[in-house]
């Protein structure tokens, strides 16, 4: 016969129960530690999977430094070409409209015209634009009160005109042979067209400085004045010194009256 088996006490039973409700909960957490962990896991490979291909990924080409630069240019480009010089126009004029302003504030009236030959491809109103800034400028030949200067129309009344002309048409405007220089040959101004455009070698200015000089230099013959030599060498040229011919010594200058008031010139004289 067996031994009777003794019941457990209620506070046994109760030890027993919350025993279990712990290892419940330990349980349950060792669990979750267990989840995050294999999730933080996951994450971080899925990273180091990311970043595997990053690495993996072609590096972008290196930039040149004068493309990213906002004032080098490309190495590569090309200097600019020189413009093209149409060497014999087709002797026909095209002149600009009358009706411009009186520059100067004192001196005897010189009206004087505008004119383009055509089938050289330029531009009229440019020309003439060019022209009248010139003569409007406070360092020009109105600053003496000698002259003053007004553009006029193809039929009315002037004292010369002013012509841009192919170098072959201006041999005939200039009565020479010369296909180089620009001229002055009684009330006809001559501008050549490959002077216009091209300027000379080692002139040490712009292209603008240039072109104002030869405008007052002819011009300057129209309204009585001769030719000048370079008085010393590093001074500014007189405006009729043959510029076109080189320097001898003096720098580029495009005004009889650089400082506005008095006349910069030097002894008469040609090259």
């Amino acid at each position: 016969m067996r031994p009777q088996q003794r019941q457990p006490s209620r506070s046994q039973v109760r030890r027993a129960r919350r025993r279990r409700a712990r290892l419940r909960r330990t349980a349950l957490l060792a669990i979750t530690l267990a989840s995050v962990v294999l999730l933080t896991i996951a994450v971080f490979r899925s990273g180091d999977d990311t970043r595997a291909e990053d690495d993996a990924a072609p590096a972008p080409a290196a930039s040149s430094p004068a493309l990213d630069s906002p004032v080098a240019p490309p190495l590569s480009q090309p200097p600019a070409a020189p413009p093209d010089v149409v060497e014999k126009g087709n002797g026909k004029w095209t002149y600009a409209p009358g009706g411009g302003e009186r520059h100067g504030k004192a001196g005897q009236l010189m009206r004087y015209r505008v004119a383009v030959e055509g089938g050289i491809d330029q531009d009229l109103d440019a020309f003439a634009e060019a022209v009248e800034e010139v003569f409007a400028d406070e360092r020009g030949w109105t600053a003496g009160k000698q002259w003053r200067l007004q553009r006029v129309g193809k039929g009315e009344s002037h004292d010369f005109t002013i012509y841009l002309a192919s170098p072959k048409t201006r041999t005939v405007l200039c009565a020479s042979d010369d296909t180089f220089t620009s001229c002055r040959n009684g009330d006809a101004v001559v501008i050549n067209l490959a002077r216009w455009l091209l300027g000379i070698e080692d002139y040490g200015a712009g292209m603008d400085v240039y072109r104002q000089y030869v405008i007052n230099h002819e011009s300057g013959h129209a309204l009585g004045h001769g030719h000048e030599l370079c008085p010393k060498e590093g001074e500014p040229a007189p405006v009729m010194q043959q510029q076109t011919l080189g320097m001898h010594g003096c720098e580029a200058n495009a005004w009889p009256y650089p400082d506005g008031e008095e006349y910069w010139g030097g002894p008469p004289g040609e090259y």
